[in-house]
């Protein structure tokens, strides 16, 4: 289906994101089905139309998430999400950032400028300070991200998430709105 312009909380050269509907399930989950091979053993996003539904429903009800789709201008396709989970307002004012590439769009930077309009709208019209990416370490394509974004590395916290049967350990990556400005 593809996405008009006016739909986009903002937009890039070739990507705009836009939050998440529950009309975008079909699409969503054909992707995620796609891309199995991609996210394996990183990241599990649901791949049925009831998990999805389950899933935006969160995004998309609950104060503490936002989530985002990076679609492409030009024909409106998701090449990937971004989500801002355990939003926390008050003197911290910061999230957890989680994303992932569609196998048809990695590697063409699509998600880089996808995330820096993320950074620029959870900064900007939503106020945060503070965001944060926890990476497992093997996850070289997630940390590259990180970084090239102007993300810091920041610990390591051992068996930090559970993630597809197993504890696993991640790295810290952090950025604030200062560290942005004079970026």
């Amino acid at each position: 289906m593809a996405h008009t312009p006016s739909r986009y909380l903002a937009a890039g050269p070739r990507v705009g994101i836009r939050p998440f509907t529950q009309e975008d399930g079909p699409e969503f989950t054909a992707r995620v089905r796609e891309s199995r091979d991609l996210h394996r053993p990183w990241l599990f996003p649901p791949d049925t139309a009831e998990a999805y539904a389950a899933y935006a429903g969160r995004l998309i009800d609950d104060p503490a998430k936002a989530g985002f789709l990076v679609c492409e201008k030009t024909g409106g396709d998701i090449a990937g999400f971004i989500n801002i989970n355990n939003i926390v307002r008050g003197a911290f004012q910061s999230g957890a950032l989680g994303y992932g590439a569609f196998a048809h769009a990695a590697g063409r930077g699509l998600m880089k400028e996808g995330l820096d309009l993320v950074i620029a709208h959870a900064f900007g019209p939503m106020e945060l300070h503070r965001l944060e990416i926890n990476v497992q370490p093997g996850n070289t394509a997630s940390i590259a991200l990180a970084r090239s974004c102007g993300f810091r590395l920041e610990g390591y916290s051992p068996d930090m998430l559970h993630i597809d049967g197993a504890w696993r350990d991640h790295e810290r990556w952090a950025l604030t709105a200062e560290m942005r400005a004079c970026g």
